[in-house]
């Protein structure tokens, strides 16, 4: 890793990470927070039929209402999101007032509702930050109708629906083919397959810090360990509700779902199931590897203790030796004798390497 990664480890606030901890806890369903408005909005729309297909780059929500009688299928794609083109456009698509709140709900859990003929779709796609080693979220609002599919996201820097737009310039794609729960179809395996890119770019970061644990923990690697934890819950937090979601969606019996379309939606959840999986064997992986860290701080303690047991008992034949010869009697053995110096060093020295065999015989170091 580069020296810059490690620059963050040395300001103790941020050493593991609270501020991050905060924000990934702190979540209150019952305060309503309301949604800041973007400083602009960017409405896309993409028209298209099996013989066409026009994109159009609109100034105002206003001028996508024409897309609603349209006989083609529509996508009209929102990004930026602000409270005033959201009610506006709700209202002239039929969008019920609850599903508009949670289009501008913020921390929303992900869902799926129907509504008088609108099926909403609410969850988060998943970005890795490099820069910052933290998987990022955005929310992301998909409302399918007859003819329509209409997507309401935050950042309109990215997303991950390039693979579609290119799909909706190919004359003979099967998304020209097919009608608009198709092409929501396509849009939720996109977001679950990028969840694998994610956790990808995790299990890199897993292994490194695996290596690091068994070759030289420290404060630093403990630290590494638990901003893990953290992004593995922003993990499954997002991808377990959208399992359930998916799940409700294959059950659905909407008028608004094709039933060739069901299949479809199953190799979803067939992909979802599986990502949900990993983020539990990784979830494991990581409560394994703090097990390691600890049982490798209590090892080298372990050790230290043992040198220094060690140390203790080949200094003891020495202590007692100078010990009876310090005495303050007349009638010491060797006393006056002119080899006796040399008698106690002789045995001071002999005697622990007498002990340090026996010790490597017995095998206790």
């Amino acid at each position: 890793m580069k020296a810059k990664h490690y620059i963050r480890y040395l300001v103790p606030t941020t050493l593991f990470g609270t501020q991050r901890t905060k924000k990934i806890v702190d979540v209150n369903p019952t305060v309503e927070t309301r949604r800041q408005d973007a400083k602009q909005s960017f409405v896309t729309v993409y028209d298209y039929n099996a013989d066409g297909f026009t994109e159009d780059h609109l100034k105002t929500v206003e001028e996508s209402f024409q897309y609603l009688e349209n006989k083609h299928i529509s996508w009209i794609n929102i990004d930026g999101i602000v409270r005033a083109d959201v009610e506006n456009l709700a209202a002239h698509f039929g969008i019920h007032p609850l599903l508009t709140e949670d289009i501008l709900s913020v921390a929303q859990r992900p869902k799926t509702d129907e509504v008088e003929g609108i099926f909403y779709c609410l969850l988060y796609m998943l970005y890795y930050n490099h820069k910052h080693d933290a998987v990022e979220t955005e929310q992301i609002s998909i409302v399918l109708g007859k003819n329509f599919v209409i997507t309401f996201q935050e950042d309109p820097e990215r997303d991950v629906f390039n693979p579609i737009r290119e799909k909706l310039k190919m004359h003979n794609s099967k998304l020209r083919q097919r009608g608009a729960d198709y092409l929501c179809y396509s849009m939720l395996d996109l977001i679950v397959d990028n969840y694998f890119l994610v956790m990808e770019r995790l299990g890199e970061r897993i292994e490194a810090v695996e290596e690091e644990v068994i070759r030289n923990s420290n404060t630093i690697t403990l630290a590494k360990i638990n901003q893990l934890r953290k992004e593995l819950i922003i993990l499954k937090r997002n991808i377990g509700p959208v399992r359930d979601m998916v799940a409700a969606i294959i059950r659905s019996e909407s008028e608004l779902l094709d039933d060739r379309t069901t299949k479809y939606f199953k190799d979803v959840y067939d992909h979802i199931v599986q990502a949900y999986d990993l983020s539990e064997n990784y979830r494991d992986v990581m409560i394994s590897m703090q097990d390691l860290y600890i049982n490798n701080v209590n090892l080298r303690m372990n050790e230290v203790m043992k040198v220094m047991a060690i140390v203790t008992c080949l200094l003891a034949p020495a202590t007692v030796i100078g010990g009876i010869f310090g005495m303050n009697f007349e009638s010491i053995p060797l006393l006056h004798n002119k080899w006796g110096f040399m008698v106690a060093v002789g045995a001071m020295l002999l005697i622990p390497v007498w002990m340090l065999r026996m010790f490597r015989k017995r095998g206790w170091f």
